[in-house]
């Protein structure tokens, strides 16, 4: 049996954080979910600096990415994972409320895994994060780091 690799969520808006630990829950992932506020705690994350530094090393099973966040958004995330060579083999799934073309073309031209627009009915918002979460954190096979 494989070790189950966190979950590492980045998102600031507390309501969306709440309905996603609540979506992979009801699904039973027994992944540690890690949330971050920023973009910039999201890399003190990946890099194990700042508050994260005690933690212990690898990367998650995926990073759940919001795209609008403060400090450093979510598209200055992927471009740093992405040209980092410890960290650019990390899936990245982008889950926003943003529906702009630019966005979504930006997001695959970085190197993004999968872009999910965060759907408005609560039922179909846990159904999308339940599949990222069983598909990327169960059932996806992690190149070794």
């Amino acid at each position: 049996m494989r070790d189950l690799k966190p979950i590492l969520l980045a998102e600031d808006n507390l309501k969306d954080v709440e309905l996603t630990l609540e979506a992979l829950a009801e699904n039973n992932l027994a992944n540690l979910v890690t949330r971050v506020g920023d973009g910039v705690e999201a890399m003190e994350y990946l890099r194990c600096e700042g508050k994260f530094k005690t933690r212990q090393p690898g990367n998650p099973a995926v990073m759940i990415l919001d795209i609008k966040m403060p400090r450093m958004d979510g598209l200055e995330v992927l471009r740093a994972i992405r040209s980092d060579a410890k960290l650019n083999k990390l899936p990245v799934v982008i889950l926003t409320s943003s529906r702009e073309e630019q966005d979504l073309i930006k997001s695959y031209e970085l190197g993004i895994n999968a872009y999910v627009v965060k759907p408005v009915k609560f039922s179909e918002f846990v159904d999308a994060v339940k599949q990222i979460g069983v598909f990327w954190a169960i059932l996806n096979e992690l190149p070794p780091e």
